[in-house]
Order: structure tokens, then C-alpha cells, then sequence
């Protein structure tokens, strides 16, 4: 049974936005030149109960779309296995140690940031605009951004043109990971009735907003060095993975098979998101 309210967390959700969480807060130590254990461990162990939490309360909101589609009918709400009471009281318990430990040691910049994501993903994510808007990606794509923003503004105490810069480099990345995956999963969230754009707008649209939304991550994540943040080994590094993410992206515009070409986008995100998390975080200590 612990399994299953592990599982309720969305493990790979929940590490994808610590491993940013974490890169976001190293990129600021690195920038300031300090390094505190007590915050670290206290803002990634807050923000991980608070991620952890809305994941769980998304189980319960989302319980019945999840029953139909493939990848997501045997989640533990969804097939039943955990009642509703109990994710939601579950949620509720990790929430409120999440924000305690935010409260109690960390600034009210992450405190903030911390509470805005969870209500964006939750509700106006989770509830509202995923289920009646094409644009639940864009509301959904602010909250996957917040885990670094809280991060760095932990060590920066400030929101700078660097907490802007991160901020917006993982709102772009959320763009075509997701529509990569709404490609080649357009027949589950069609007969689940969610909007999503291949749904509303079809593959060719989707595609393009793929090629647009690469090319904007890629200049945002460019930035930071010529805002003086991260040194040229930084950019010479995203600026060749951004280059060849750039060309996977048009690939999808002769594509024979859009499906086979959305699984190798939607696999080169994963890869892209790691390889900007660890650059960042050592990108101010190299040249």
C-alpha cells in the first residue's frame, strides 16, 4: 500500500521539477558565490512536500479523465485502489509540512513561489483550463517553471533578470515537451475529451508551435551568458545542444511518421532539461 501512495506523488513529475529545483538553486550559489546547507536542505525539502502534494491532489481532481486514458487508467485513484478521502487527506498532511518548512527556513520569496505553483497546477491548471481551454499548456507550463524560480530566488533573495531568464527557459522547455507527448497521445486526450492542440488545432499547428517554442528555450537559456550569469563553456554547450534540438524540431514539418518523430522530440526534452540542469548548476564557476 505505501506503493501505491508513492505512486501518487507521480515520482517522475515530482524528480524532473526537484532535479530543476536543485540546478536552480546551485546556479544562484554559484552567481553569489555562497553555498548554505540549511537553506538548501530546506528549500528543496519543502518544495519536494509541496510538489509532492499538489501531484497527489491532481490524482484525485483528474481521477476520471485518467480512467480513460491508457497511460493513466491503473493510477491508484483512478483504478480505485486508494479512496478519495484518503489521497486528499494524504495531499493535505505533505502540503502542510511542505509550507512550514518554506515558512519556518527559508525567505518569502520561495514562499511565494511555492504557494503560487501549487495553486496553478492545482486549480488553474488541474481543475480549470486543462479541462475547457486549449491553453492549459501555457497555465500549466507556469507552474512546471516555478521549481527552479523558487530555487534561485532562495539564494538571491531577489527576483533579477537571471530569476526571469530560468524561469522562462523551463516555461518554453514545457512546450514542446508536452506537445510532443499530446502528438503521439492525440487519441487518448480526444476520447477523453481534453483540449489539447492536436486535439483542437491538429498535428501541423502543433508542430510549428513545437519549432517556435525550441527556438525561444534555446535564446532564453543563451542569455544568461550574454547577461554575464554563466561563462562561454555554458553557452558553448547549450548553444550546440539548442542547435541540434532546434533541427530535431523541423524534422516534424517532412516527418513521415509524426508519431515516431514526437517520441524522439518528447525523448531529446528529457535529455535537454537534464543537460540545462547540470550546466547551470556549474555554469557561473566555469569560464
Amino acid at each position: 500500500m505505501l506503493k501505491k501512495y508513492y505512486s501518487l506523488t507521480k515520482p517522475g513529475v515530482l524528480y524532473g521539477n526537484v532535479i530543476t529545483g536543485v540546478a536552480g538553486f546551485l546556479f544562484g550559489a554559484s552567481y553569489f558565490q555562497t553555498f548554505d546547507v540549511g537553506l538548501f536542505l530546506a528549500t528543496i525539502g519543502g518544495m519536494t512536500l509541496i510538489i509532492a502534494s499538489a501531484c497527489a491532489l491532481n490524482n484525485v481532481l483528474d481521477r476520471d479523465i485518467d480512467a480513460l486514458m491508457e497511460r493513466t487508467k491503473t493510477r491508484a485513484v483512478a483504478h480505485g485502489d486508494i479512496p478519495v478521502r484518503n489521497a486528499t487527506a494524504f495531499s493535505a498532511t505533505l502540503g502542510v509540512l511542505g509550507l512550514c518548512i518554506l515558512l519556518a527556513w527559508t525567505n518569502w520569496y520561495v514562499v511565494s513561489v511555492g504557494v503560487a505553483g501549487y495553486v496553478v497546477y492545482v486549480w488553474l491548471y488541474g481543475a480549470f483550463s486543462k479541462r475547457k481551454s486549449i491553453h492549459g499548456t501555457l497555465v500549466g507550463s507556469i507552474s512546471g517553471a516555478m521549481p527552479i524560480l523558487a530555487g534561485y530566488v532562495a539564494v538571491s533573495n531577489n527576483i533579477d533578470s537571471a530569476a526571469v531568464l530560468v524561469f522562462l527557459a523551463l516555461f518554453f522547455w514545457q512546450f514542446p515537451e508536452f506537445y510532443s507527448i499530446a502528438i503521439y497521445r492525440r487519441r487518448e486526450y480526444a476520447a477523453a475529451g481534453v483540449p489539447v492542440m492536436t486535439v483542437v488545432k491538429g498535428v501541423p499547428i502543433t508542430i510549428l508551435q513545437i519549432v517556435a517554442y525550441t527556438v525561444l528555450y534555446v535564446a532564453s537559456t543563451l542569455l544568461l551568458t550574454l547577461l554575464g550569469y554563466t561563462g562561454w563553456i555554458y553557452f558553448v554547450a547549450m548553444l550546440l545542444l539548442g542547435l541540434y534540438w532546434i533541427r530535431l524540431a523541423n524534422e516534424g514539418f517532412t516527418a513521415p511518421d509524426p508519431d515516431a518523430w514526437a517520441r524522439r522530440m518528447f525523448h531529446f526534452s528529457l535529455i535537454a532539461l537534464l543537460a540545462f540542469s547540470a550546466a547551470i548548476s556549474l555554469g557561473a564557476w566555469l569560464p
